[in-house]
């Protein structure tokens, strides 16, 4: 049984069928008859070029057991984009490099469709800061329909600067569309590639903290530990108050610290759509940076990142979860990359 009487999900399961069932949910199931296509008819404009500003911030590092072993001080760019009725979202600018992709077999809990790994070049592009809001889902949900409707509230646990979830990959393909068509911007949802390399930042290990993460840290289910990291609180002692190191539900954007690009909660708090098809493994994938989405299982699309209802190993950069792009559950969120002549 995947699912408590709360809607969490039972950590034994190691197959990537558990979020198959997982969108299954009585509780915050959306289904969606729509395609996945975008519009090929977005009003055409001409964007301005946003002025780019300059952010500093400190990121951490942490050793087995999840203590912070160092503290630097990071920069990044990025442009501001008004939506409308004041809301705006913030698109950090991720230099383009190469990163070898996947997990190397002496990573604990690592999945067989977590390789082989390759080397992939990944040129420049936006992303946002956060996962998309839920008062950033209402200003774009307001916008003139492009294929699909919208539901306006979809979200179980409710508040502003919470992460939108409960919303299908074809809702996430709307959601970009009704953006792309205001701004004169191309926005989409980020490749399965584009999403690892903005997670790891640079860095080789599970989490782009390091070995390890822990609540203090990145919002997931502590009762079973990475590594050598130390279990939480105990989840339903800490329910009724909603106290202790298992929170139960999503956090507000920004609520824990960035990796070295200026991206929050990459790890952890709600899975990220990508616009990746389901393939068991990389034999075959793009090395380019492109979405994989010839071949493989057109039923289901590419969940990553882990959630606050889920262990951490979870939550690694190189794992890799699926699901069907017309389901959703309140697990379920995503961001939204932007790429533009102007990008590098």
């Amino acid at each position: 049984m995947f699912f408590s009487k709360l809607g969490v999900m039972s950590i034994n399961t190691t197959r990537r069928g558990f979020l198959q069932l997982a969108g299954f949910a009585g509780v915050g199931f959306v289904a969606s008859s729509a395609g996945g296509v975008m519009s090929q008819n977005l009003v055409e404009k001409s964007a301005q070029t946003p002025t780019l500003k300059t952010i500093e911030f400190e990121t951490v590092t942490v050793n087995s057991t999840g203590q912070i072993t160092k503290r630097s001080k990071s920069q990044a760019k990025f442009f501001t984009e008004t939506i409308a009725n004041g809301i705006t979202l913030d698109m950090m600018a991720i230099p383009g490099g190469s990163f070898v992709m996947g997990s190397p077999n002496t990573e604990a809990e690592r999945e067989n469709n977590e390789g082989p790994q390759h080397t992939v070049n990944v040129a420049a592009f936006f992303m946002g800061k956060y996962e998309v809001t839920q008062a950033e889902w209402r200003a774009v949900g307001g916008l003139p329909k492009v294929k699909i409707d919208l539901n306006a509230n979809p979200s179980n646990f409710k508040g502003d600067d919470l992460p939108v979830e409960t919303v299908s990959w074809d809702d996430a393909i709307e959601f970009c569309a009704r953006l792309s068509q205001v701004t004169g911007r191309n926005y989409r949802l980020p490749s399965e590639a584009e999403w690892e390399y903005a997670c790891r930042a640079g860095t080789t290990t599970p989490f782009h903290f390091g070995e390890t993460i822990t609540s203090d840290l990145v919002n997931h289910d502590t009762n079973y530990p990475y590594g050598s990291a130390p279990k939480g609180a105990d989840r339903y002692q800490a329910t009724p108050a909603r106290k202790g190191t298992d929170r139960q539900e999503p956090t507000p954007v920004g609520s824990f610290g960035p990796n070295t690009f200026g991206l929050y909660d990459m790890h952890g708090n709600v899975w990220e759509w990508c616009q990746d098809t389901w393939h068991a493994n990389y034999n075959g994938a793009p090395t380019d940076g492109s979405a994989w989405e010839s071949g493989g299982d057109s039923q289901n699309r590419l969940l990553r990142g882990g959630s606050w209802g889920y262990n951490p190993a979870y939550s690694r950069a190189a794992y890799r979860g699926d699901l069907s792009p017309g389901m959703g559950n309140y697990f379920i969120g995503f961001r939204v990359v932007c790429v533009a002549a102007w990008t590098s």
